[in-house]
């Protein structure tokens, strides 16, 4: 009764009452879908006075026609049963194989598999996109679903002409979804974490830790009014009370203005605004000073590489470290396994498949650096040429037109806010301590007097 082309019938049917109507059906099977409605349907029928008429069966008004309609129609119930559960045999037979065969999931696109069938492959530039979003997640660049949200928002790549904005739940979907780490997961199937022959976008160990970090300490949620008009917003603060100055927009005679303002009720400084130009203008000045001392960065890019080649050397021995140990976790597995068959107690055999999953988790973990823990490395210089590039002036980074490059600068330089002053600029801030070990340093005010005084210390006699 719920399908619309039937409703749409009824209520045709229902607004012309004083007529007589003849419906056709091309099949008995478009009548109904089990034999339990198609009798109602045909209840209804009757009392609005419709002639029922079909291509392949004949309706007769009598004992033996309502008998053999009635067999007709559980005949169609139970052919359309079997190819349900056909269909389910089928496809949950293919996923056992490794073979993702569901709905399409955004990143992937089906192809012809060389054994027959279809199999996921990536679709760039999405794939490209989800591969950064996990990434992120992992490293600690986002901290959570807001700031993905954020930022698949503003990747045209990944909206695809879409108007609005990404749902919230197709972000989360997004982040818990295991496809992308090459796994496929079903509970109606039984399957958790089942290996696929797809091509992953990431790691497990990756997906993995997106996965801690969504089950971690909830962070709070994104301020509507944090955009990239104000890409200081929460790190400057003021330097009289040490509260984080507000950003808005302020509406003057003929336009809005920007402006950073303190509006603590017991600071000296509140309510006296500074433009946001000035404030940035000020800040850049203040970030162009902080560069690592070249000797000591040439000492750090000397160390990791010989670090780098260590990594590389060391990795045949993780490889067998990681063998061992899923041999190990195989023999638990094993043990909890048979306490299960011999456990009658529902809540202990919960308990015991609770760590024969957290075991399996592992083992994907292990299995991955047991296989490719010795890949074809890039050379050193290829794979921290940007971190380097920042690292050696991190002003470049901050003059990206990226939103979320800017926080990132934020986030990696400095280990919390920093004090502004209407009148002197930026005070002593924080440095964030892999800068410090290089040296990094905020040299003296230029306008500030030094410590020796104004004339030029008088050498011993």
């Amino acid at each position: 009764m719920k399908r619309p082309g039937m409703k749409a019938l009824l209520a045709y049917m229902d607004a012309k009452s004083d007529e007589r109507f003849v419906v056709i059906f091309d099949d008995l099977k478009r009548y109904a879908r089990d034999a339990e409605f198609h009798l109602h349907l045909r209840r209804i029928m009757a009392e609005r006075g419709a002639t029922r008429e079909c291509l392949n069966f004949n309706f007769e008004d009598s004992p033996e026609g309502k008998f053999f309609e009635t067999i007709a129609a559980a005949q169609g119930e139970l052919e359309r049963e079997q190819n349900g559960r056909q269909v389910s045999q089928k496809m949950r037979a293919r996923v056992e194989k490794g073979f993702y065969c569901l709905h399409k999931v955004v990143g992937y696109r089906y192809v012809d598999a060389q054994d027959g069938g279809k199999i996921l492959a990536p679709d760039e530039p999405a794939a490209s996109v989800i591969r950064d979003v996990f990434e992120g997640m992992a490293s600690g660049r986002f901290q959570g679903i807001a700031e993905v949200k954020r930022f698949l928002d503003g990747e045209p790549a990944f909206r695809r002409g879409r108007k609005s904005d990404i749902p919230w739940q197709s972000v989360k979907n997004l982040l818990r979804c295991p496809l992308y780490a090459g796994r496929i997961t079903m509970k109606k199937w039984g399957l958790h974490l089942h290996p696929a022959k797809h091509e992953p976008l990431v790691s497990f160990a990756v997906w993995k830790k997106a996965q801690d970090r969504l089950d971690g300490k909830a962070t709070a949620p994104a301020r509507k009014d944090f955009s990239t008009d104000f890409p200081l917003r929460g790190w400057v603060c003021c330097s009289a009370c040490d509260h984080p100055m507000t950003a808005a927009w302020s509406k003057g005679r003929s336009a809005h203005y920007p402006y950073y303002v303190c509006y603590q009720k017991s600071c000296v400084n509140r309510g006296k605004s500074v433009r946001k130009e000035k404030v940035e203008r000020d800040f850049e000045a203040f970030l162009k000073r902080l560069t690592p001392a070249p000797s000591l960065l040439k000492l750090a890019r000397a160390m990791f590489a010989d670090r780098w080649e260590q990594e590389a050397n060391a990795g045949q021995s993780r490889m067998d470290a990681a063998r061992a140990e899923i041999a190990a976790l195989e023999a638990k597995i094993g043990k909890l396994i048979d306490r299960i068959m011999a456990s009658e107690n529902a809540r202990v055999i919960a308990a015991y498949e609770a760590q024969i999953a957290a075991l399996e988790e592992e083992k994907i973990k292990l299995g991955e650096i047991a296989t490719v823990s010795c890949p074809a490395r890039k050379p050193f210089e290829e794979t921290f040429r940007t971190a380097w590039e920042f690292l050696s002036n991190p002003w470049n980074l901050w003059d990206s037109e990226v939103f979320e490059h800017k926080r990132l600068v934020l986030r990696l330089v400095f280990s919390g806010p920093a004090p502004y002053c209407r009148n002197e600029g930026f005070r002593t801030a924080a440095i964030a301590e892999p800068l410090r070990a290089l040296g990094v340093s905020l040299t003296p005010n230029p306008r500030m007097v030094g410590g020796a005084g104004i004339e030029p210390a008088t050498p011993p006699v």
